[in-house]
């Protein structure tokens, strides 16, 4: 039990770091739909932290499941 809570404590302080480093020092505005950048294709280090960061919200989503059952 206390592995589970564990887990996803970790699991979630990755998660923000990994949403917060695809915040490309744009302001608060641009956030919320305000910026008005050209549609662009992920490569290299940005892929890969798109996808480390679905990775880790589907392990934070099975781990809050997996607290709920056990």
């Amino acid at each position: 039990m206390i592995y589970l809570i564990t887990a996803q404590i970790i699991v979630s302080i990755l998660l923000v770091i990994c949403i917060a480093l695809q915040q490309k020092g744009a302001a608060l505005g641009s956030a919320f739909g305000g910026g008005g950048e050209s549609y662009s294709t992920k490569r290299g280090f940005e892929k890969k932290l798109f996808y480390a960061t679905v990775v880790l919200t589907v392990l934070f989503i099975g781990l809050g499941i997996a607290n709920l059952l056990f």
